[in-house]
């Protein structure tokens, strides 16, 4: 267990979940499912038993470095990394792999996001040690697939090779974001598993990954790690930052590798991103509604009202909506036009960006 490494990704915004998730405290850090725990909390908390707390590195944007602090105490400046700038998840995880790689060259890591849900925690940390098992004996990049229950367009899916009995199979293809017609196929053919976006992998396997298919974000990196544990990471940092084009590490790395590996699970999983995970994964009256304030409804269905403890909300022949209000935003939405939420961020930082 010393030598494995847990890398949180926790430097979104979360636009897509607004007015809840803002800028100055996205959803990462709120306890949206009303368990007691921030999203980031249960993250750190599943992992208990697989990676020491001293070998947790949270990587977030440098405007979280306090909350950071505040919700994980347990973590030493060393172990959060301050991006200067956003340029999606590739960049992020070299900067957090190389600065592994400084102490532990041998490590065996695990990326995760802060702000999924995983329902089955027992059974992921067998699906994970599984895949920990794997990555440390071999050159491989794993990951995790989740057991689709949908055909959901939202997620990306991973086809894998079911020619045989192994736990742990072959990559043939990544595919992003399916229309649903082509998601239907995926799930009737049965060889398709949802993009949990949680990866796996030894330091030798990823830094080897990062110099055949990112190039020139390795060097950047590499240039930046005699640095890194001193007083001149942060310099080194805003040098090597701009020198990194904004990738993600699925399109810049393992839809390109030859080596990428799947483990099937069915843990629970969620990507609670959306006010539509949201529904999906709360507690809900006998008329589908999620209410987490003082109500009184009246022929109100299938909907979302999300609203300060202390409001009693009266809302009356409503069907299928998202009435939320946090911090001086009130968003009143039909369920089905939620991707309209990204438009209604922009168009709000016209008013100020403390609306935002």
């Amino acid at each position: 267990m010393s030598s494995n490494y847990l890398i949180i990704m926790a430097g979104g915004a979360g636009t897509r979940f607004w007015p809840f998730s803002r800028q100055n405290f996205p959803k990462q850090f709120h306890d949206i499912l009303g368990t007691g725990s921030t999203l980031i909390q249960q993250t750190a908390e599943r992992f208990e038993g697989i990676c020491p707390q001293e070998n947790i590195y949270v990587v977030t944007s440098r405007e979280y470095y306090d909350i950071t602090r505040e919700q994980l105490p347990f973590l030493t400046d060393d172990q959060i990394l301050l991006e200067p700038g956003r340029r999606n998840t590739a960049p992020c995880i070299a900067y957090a792999c190389f600065k592994i790689a400084k102490i532990n060259p041998n490590a065996n890591v695990v990326v995760a996001p802060a702000d999924h849900i995983i329902l089955k925690p027992e059974e992921f940390r067998r699906r994970l040690t599984l895949a920990l098992d794997y990555s440390q004996n071999a050159d491989v990049l794993v990951t995790l697939g989740i057991t689709p229950t949908r055909p959901d367009t939202g997620y990306g899916y991973i086809q894998f090779d079911d020619s045989d009995d192994q736990e742990v199979k072959k990559v043939k293809t990544f595919t992003e974001k399916p229309n649903l017609e082509i998601a239907k196929m995926f799930i009737s053919s049965g060889d398709y598993v949802w993009n949990g976006g949680i990866f796996i992998w030894s330091m030798p396997s990823i830094l080897k990954a990062l110099d055949n298919y990112l190039p020139e974000i390795a060097d950047a990196f590499r240039e930046a790690q005699p640095h890194f544990f001193t007083e001149g990471e942060k310099e080194a940092l805003d040098m090597a930052y701009p020198r990194c084009r904004s990738i993600s590490i699925d399109n810049g790395v393992m839809e390109k590798a030859e080596n990428v590996y799947v483990v099937l699970c069915d843990i629970g999983w969620s990507d609670l991103g959306t006010w539509k995970s949201l529904h999906e994964n709360s507690e809900k009256d006998e008329v589908n509604n999620v209410v987490s304030c003082y109500s009184m409804l009246y022929n109100v269905e299938d909907s979302i009202l999300k609203m300060p403890k202390d409001k009693l909300v009266v809302v009356k022949d409503l069907k299928g909506y998202i009435i939320a209000e946090h911090d001086r935003v009130l968003m009143i939405c039909p369920k089905e036009d939620e991707q309209l939420v990204k438009e209604f961020v922009a168009k709000a930082e016209e008013f100020g960006k403390h609306y935002i």
